[in-house]
C-alpha cells in the first residue's frame, strides 16, 4: 500500500512538471521564453539566482531537489550569469553513487568549470574511481569529464585507466578513450608520444564509431608528418572504398549518404598523403571516381561529399578523368541558382585554375554572372578567383573591376584587403610604367590611408628610376606625365598622407624639370599644400623640401630666384614651430637662397635620388680624434656584449684597487687636469638595496646639487674641482637619479630641497556605388558580357609577371658633414664647488615633506645607535700641517657624497677628477681634502669631525651622510665604515 502511495505521488509530480521536475522549475523555463527584453530576463534570472543561494544553504536537500537546483544553476549559466556559489554542489554532486545524480554532476562540471579552475583538484580523485566502474555509463562520464576538464598537469594521474580503456568491451567506451586519448595529445602531445601506435591499431577496430573517432587524432598527426604515414594509403582507400559501396550499418546514413562525414575525414586525409606523391595518388584516383559517380548532388550533404572530392583532386598527382569529372561538377554548381553552390563553385574553380587554366575559359560567363550578382559575399569570392587567374594580358580589365569595387564598399577592413590586391597585381603584371603610376594614384585616391606607405615609397623610386634601359626620353616623358596627373589631383580635398609626400616629392623632384611649368607656379601649389594640411607635419616637411629643391634647382640654372610671399610667410611660421624637424627644414630652405649656384650644386645635385651613397660604417675620418684622445689618457671603448661579462670582474679589481690608494697619501707631484673619463664598469643598479625604490621615468625632473667654492682653493684664475655625478640616487625626496649633464650655470632658477639646492626643468572621398546590370533571363548573350569575357579570359594563358627594371637602385640617404664630439660613450661630470665659510649651507632638514619619501619594506632600524662605536676617533681625526681648519668652514660632504654611485652591497664609491692646475685627493674614503695652494702648501681641513655622545647635530650630519651614500648598517660592522668614512 505504501508503494502505491509512492508511485501515484511520482505519477501526480510527473503530470504536474513532466519527467519528474517541479512545476516551479518549468515556470522559470516559460517565463525566460516569454520575456519580451532583456531587462525583463535578467530581472527573472537574478531573482532565481537569489533563490538558488537561499535553498542551498539548506543542509538537509532531498537529492532530487539537488538535482533540480543544479540544473536551474546551469540554465542560469548558459544565459551568461554567474552561478559560481553552487559550483562546489555540482561537484560534490559527481560523488553520488546514484546513475542519474553522478551524470547531472558531470555534466553541471563539464560546462560550469574549466581546466585550470580551483575546484579540478577535487574530481580528480572522483574521475579516477568512475575510470575503474563496472558500470560503463559512469565511465563514459568521466571519458567526458577527461575530455573537457584535464589539464597539462594532471594528464598523468588518468592516463595509464585511459589506455586501458582503449582495449573495453563496450564501443562507447572505446569510441570516448580514443577521444580522450586525442585530448591528451592536444594537451600535452610530448606525454603520448609513446602511445600513437594505439591510432593506428583503434583505426581497424570493428566498430565503425571507433574507426571514425580514430580519423580526427590521424589527421592532426598527418597534418604534422606526412612521410610516417604513407603505409597507411591503402588502408584509408580500403576503407573509404567501403564506406562508399554501403557496407556500414544503415544508422550510418544521413540522407541516404553512407557515413558522408567520415568520407569528408578520410577525402582530407588522402589529399595530404597524395599531394605530390604520384604514386600514393595512383591508388586513389579509382575510389574517387566513384564518389563522383554515386553521390547525389540534389541534397546538400551530397554536394558538400562532391566540393571535398574536387578539394582532393586538386591536391593529389593530377589525373586527366578526374579533373574532367571535377569541371562537370563545378559547372553544375555554378550553374545552380544557390548562391551558396554557386560560391563553392567559385571556390573549386579557384582551385582547378591552378592545375589546368584553361578551364576558367569554359565557365567565363558564369564567373561574370557571379561578378555581377547582388551577393556581396559571392562578390567578394569571384575576385579571389579573378586574382588567382591574372596575367599580362587581363592585369587591366581585372585590376580596374577591383577598383570599382572597392569604391563603392565602405567596409575599411575589405578595403584595404582589396587595395593591397591591387597593388600587387599592379607591381607584378603592370603592362608599362604608366598605366601602373595611374592605376597606383587611383588606388591611393579612393583608398586613403588604408595604403601601405611603402607603395608610396615604391612609387616615388619607380618614377626616380624609369624604364631602365629604354633611354632618358622616355623617363622624361614618365615624369611629365606623373607631373601634370599631381598637379590636377592636387586640388581634390582630403587626400591622404602618403598620397601627398609623394606628391610633394615628385613636385620638388621633376616640377620644373621639363620647363613646362615656372617655379613660382610649383611653389605656389607646394604652399597651398602645406597651408592646406597644416596638422600634418609629415605633408608640411616633404612640401618644405620640395620647395628648397625647387629653388635649389633655380639657382643652379642661373636664373632669379623670387621668393612668394606665402612662402615666405611660411617659413617664417615654420621657423617658430615647436617642431624641430620643421625648424631645420625652415633654416635649411632660408641658408640654401643665401648660397651661390655653384655651392647649391653640391650641395643638392639635380636628379641624384638614384645615386650611389658610399656609406663609412667604421668611421674612419675619425682614427685620428681617437687616436689623440687615447694619447691624452682616454680608455678604449668597450662594446656593449663585452660590458657585461667584465662588470663583476671590474668592479672587484676597481674595488680593491682603491682601497689601496685610500689607505695611503700621495707625495709626488700632481698630474695635470685630465678631461673626465667615464668608468669602465656602468654603475650598478641601486635597486638591491631595500630602501631605494628606483622609478624609471625619462622626462622626470632631473636634479642637480651645487656649494659654493671652498676658501682652501685660490680664487688666482684657477677652476673649480669636478665630481662626476653619474647614476646618484637622492636619498630624500623624490626617487630619481641625477642628471649626468654639464654643470648648471649660477642663473639657473633653483630652489632648496632638504637643503640642497634643486634645478627646476620642464620638460574619403565618397563616390557614388556602381551599379551592376542585373542578369537577364535572355538565352540571348549581350555583346558587352562578350567583350568583358574576351578581356578576362582571352590571350595567351600563360601568366606573365612584369620583369622587374634592370635600373633599380639602392637608394641610401645623404649624409651630412657634421662633426662628431665624441669618439665613445662618456658620463659628463657636474661641477661641484667647496662651500665658503660665509655661505655654510644649513644642515638637511630630515623631516622634510615637501616631496613624497619613498617607503620601504624593511623594518626600520636605529641608525644612531648603529653609527655609535663604529668610529674611531683616531681614524677621524685629521691633523694640519699648517693651522687648523675651523669647524665651521668644513666643506659640504653631502655635496661631495652626491656625485658616487651607491648601492647597498657596495660598488666603486669613489671617482676621483681633477681639474686644471689644482687637484683634490679624496683619500681615506672621502675624509681628507687636500687643496694646492699657489705657494705650493698644502692644507688638510678637517672636514667633519665624528664623535660619540648624545649630540642631535652630529648624529643628524652622521646619519645623513650615510643615507645620501646608500647604505643602512644592520649590523656593527666597522670594516665598512673604515672604507666610507676613513
Amino acid at each position: 500500500m505504501e508503494q502505491l502511495k509512492t508511485i501515484g505521488r511520482e505519477l501526480a509530480m510527473g503530470s504536474q512538471g513532466g519527467f519528474g521536475q517541479s512545476k516551479e522549475f518549468l515556470d522559470l523555463i516559460k517565463s525566460i521564453g516569454e520575456a519580451r527584453s532583456k531587462a525583463e530576463e535578467e530581472r527573472i534570472i537574478i531573482h532565481e539566482m537569489e533563490t538558488l543561494k537561499r535553498r542551498l544553504t539548506d543542509p538537509d536537500i532531498p537529492k532530487r531537489k539537488m538535482k533540480e537546483y543544479i540544473i536551474r544553476l546551469v540554465y542560469v549559466e548558459m544565459l551568461g550569469h554567474d552561478p559560481s556559489f553552487g559550483y562546489i554542489h555540482a561537484v560534490k554532486m559527481t560523488h553520488d553513487d546514484n546513475l542519474l545524480l553522478k551524470r547531472t554532476g558531470y555534466l553541471a562540471v563539464t560546462l560550469f568549470l574549466h581546466e585550470d579552475h580551483d575546484l579540478i583538484i577535487l574530481i580528480v580523485n572522483t574521475i579516477q574511481k568512475d575510470l575503474k566502474s563496472d558500470n560503463y555509463l559512469v565511465v563514459c562520464a568521466a571519458l567526458n569529464a577527461v575530455c573537457r576538464l584535464i589539464n597539462e598537469e594532471t594528464i598523468p594521474a588518468v592516463l595509464p585507466q585511459v589506455v586501458e580503456l582503449l582495449g573495453h568491451s563496450k564501443e562507447a567506451v572505446r569510441k570516448k578513450a580514443i577521444m580522450a586519448l586525442h585530448r591528451c595529445h592536444q594537451k600535452s602531445p610530448s606525454s603520448i608520444s609513446h602511445l600513437l601506435s594505439n591510432f593506428r591499431k583503434r583505426l581497424c577496430d570493428n566498430d565503425p564509431g571507433v574507426m571514425g573517432a580514430t580519423l580526427c587524432p590521424l589527421f592532426e598527426l598527418i597534418t604534422t608528418d606526412v612521410n610516417s604515414y604513407k603505409d597507411l594509403v591503402v588502408s584509408f582507400v580500403s576503407i573509404l572504398k567501403q564506406v562508399a559501396d554501403r557496407r556500414l550499418p544503415k544508422s550510418y546514413e544521413y540522407h541516404q549518404m553512407p557515413a558522408p562525414f567520415i568520407q569528408i575525414k578520410l577525402l582530407k586525409i588522402l589529399a595530404l598523403l597524395g599531394a605530390g606523391d604520384k604514386q600514393a595518388s595512383e591508388h586513389m584516383y579509382t575510389v574517387v571516381g566513384d564518389i563522383f559517380k554515386k553521390c547525389d548532388p540534389l541534397s546538400n550533404i551530397g554536394n558538400a561529399v562532391l566540393y571535398q572530392s574536387i578539394c582532393c583532386v586538386s591536391s593529389i598527382y593530377p589525373n586527366p578523368k578526374l579533373l574532367e569529372a571535377a569541371a562537370d561538377v563545378i559547372s553544375r554548381f555554378l550553374k545552380s541558382d544557390s548562391h551558396n553552390l554557386k560560391y563553392m563553385g567559385i571556390d573549386a574553380l579557384g582551385r582547378l585554375i591552378k592545375l589546368s587554366p584553361d578551364i576558367a575559359e569554359q565557365h567565363q560567363l558564369a564567373v561574370i554572372d557571379c561578378m555581377e550578382d547582388p551577393d556581396d559575399t559571392l562578390k567578394r569570392k569571384t575576385f579571389e578567383l579573378l586574382y588567382t587567374m591574372t596575367k599580362s594580358t587581363n592585369v587591366e580589365v581585372i585590376v580596374n573591376r577591383m577598383i570599382e569595387y572597392m569604391i563603392s564598399i565602405t567596409d575599411h577592413h575589405y578595403k584595404t584587403y582589396i587595395a593591397s590586391r591591387c597593388v600587387k597585381l599592379a607591381e607584378e603584371f603592370a603592362p608599362n610604367n604608366h598605366w601602373f603610376i595611374q592605376t597606383i594614384n587611383k588606388v591611393f585616391e579612393h583608398a586613403g590611408d588604408l595604403v601601405n606607405i611603402k607603395v608610396a615609397h615604391d612609387l616615388m623610386r619607380l618614377i626616380a628610376e624609369g624604364f631602365g634601359d629604354d633611354g632618358d626620353t622616355v623617363d622624361n616623358q614618365l615624369r611629365s606625365s606623373a607631373v601634370e596627373s599631381y598637379l590636377r589631383i592636387i586640388g581634390n580635398p582630403k587626400l591622404p598622407s602618403a598620397f601627398l609626400q609623394v606628391i610633394c616629392w615628385v613636385l620638388g623632384e621633376y616640377g620644373t624639370a621639363d620647363g613646362k611649368y615656372s617655379a613660382s607656379y610649383i611653389a605656389g601649389k607646394l604652399c597651398d599644400v602645406a597651408e592646406a594640411y597644416s596638422n600634418d607635419e609629415s605633408v608640411k616637411a616633404y612640401a618644405v623640401t620640395a620647395l628648397m629643391k625647387v629653388y635649389a634647382f633655380e639657382k643652379m640654372s642661373g636664373r632669379r630666384v623670387d621668393v612668394l610671399p606665402e612662402c615666405q610667410s611660411l617659413i617664417e611660421e615654420l621657423s617658430a614651430s615647436h617642431s624641430t624637424d620643421l625648424q631645420q627644414r625652415a633654416y635649411e630652405l632660408l641658408a640654401t637662397l643665401c648660397l651661390d649656384a655653384q655651392a647649391v650644386e653640391n650641395i643638392m645635385p639635380a636628379d641624384a635620388s638614384c645615386e650611389d651613397i658610399e656609406i663609412d660604417k667604421d668611421l674612419s675620418f675619425l682614427n685620428n680624434y681617437v687616436q689623440q684622445s687615447l694619447e691624452n689618457g682616454a680608455q678604449p671603448y668597450i662594446r656593449e656584449s663585452q660590458r657585461s661579462r667584465m662588470d663583476d670582474i671590474s668592479a672587484i679589481k676597481s674595488l680593491d684597487q682603491r682601497e689601496v690608494v685610500s689607505h695611503s697619501l700621495r707625495f709626488e707631484a700632481y698630474d695635470l687636469p685630465r678631461p673626465p673619463v667615464p668608468s669602465s664598469v656602468p654603475p650598478i643598479s641601486p635597486a638591491v638595496s631595500a630602501e631605494l625604490v628606483p622609478v624609471p621615468e625619462p622626462y622626470h625632473p632631473r636634479e642637480t646639487y651645487q656649494s659654493t667654492s671652498d676658501p682652501s682653493v685660490s680664487d688666482d684664475g684657477l677652476t673649480r674641482v669636478k665630481l662626476r655625478l653619474d647614476g646618484v640616487q637622492k636619498k630624500w625626496g623624490r626617487p630619481t637619479y641625477s642628471s649626468s649633464g654639464s654643470s648648471v650655470s649660477t642663473s639657473t632658477p633653483q630652489k632648496a630641497v632638504n637643503g640642497v639646492s634643486q634645478v627646476d626643468s620642464t620638460s574619403s572621398v565618397s563616390s557614388k556605388p556602381t551599379t551592376y546590370n542585373s542578369r537577364t533571363s535572355e538565352p540571348e548573350i549581350s555583346q558587352e558580357k562578350q567583350k568583358l569575357a574576351a578581356s578576362l579570359f582571352g590571350g595567351s594563358s600563360k601568366t606573365e609577371k612584369r620583369a622587374p627594371s634592370a635600373a633599380h637602385k639602392v637608394t641610401k640617404a645623404h649624409h651630412g658633414a657634421d662633426k662628431l664630439h665624441a669618439a665613445k660613450k662618456a658620463v659628463t661630470s657636474t661641477e661641484v664647488a667647496v662651500p665658503k665659510a660665509s655661505h655654510q649651507p644649513p644642515p638637511p632638514d630630515l623631516l622634510d615633506l615637501g616631496e613624497p619619501v619613498v617607503t620601504s619594506s624593511t623594518p626600520f632600524v636605529d641608525p644612531f645607535k648603529q653609527l655609535e662605536g663604529l668610529l674611531d676617533e683616531s681614524q677621524v681625526s685629521l691633523t694640519v700641517n699648517s693651522k687648523p681648519v675651523e669647524p665651521n668652514k668644513s666643506p659640504d660632504l653631502m655635496a661631495l657624497y652626491s656625485g658616487t654611485a651607491m648601492s647597498g652591497q657596495g660598488s666603486n664609491f669613489l671617482d676621483l677628477l681633477s681639474s686644471n692646475k689644482d687637484d683634490l685627493n679624496l683619500s681615506s674614503g672621502l675624509s681628507k681634502v687636500a687643496a694646492k695652494t699657489g705657494q705650493g702648501e698644502t692644507i688638510v681641513s678637517n672636514l667633519t669631525q665624528f664623535s660619540k655622545g648624545p649630540d642631535a647635530k652630529a648624529s643628524l650630519e652622521k646619519d645623513a651622510v650615510v643615507r645620501q651614500m646608500g647604505v643602512t648598517p644592520t649590523s656593527p660592522n666597522p670594516n665598512l665604515f673604515k672604507d666610507l668614512l676613513g
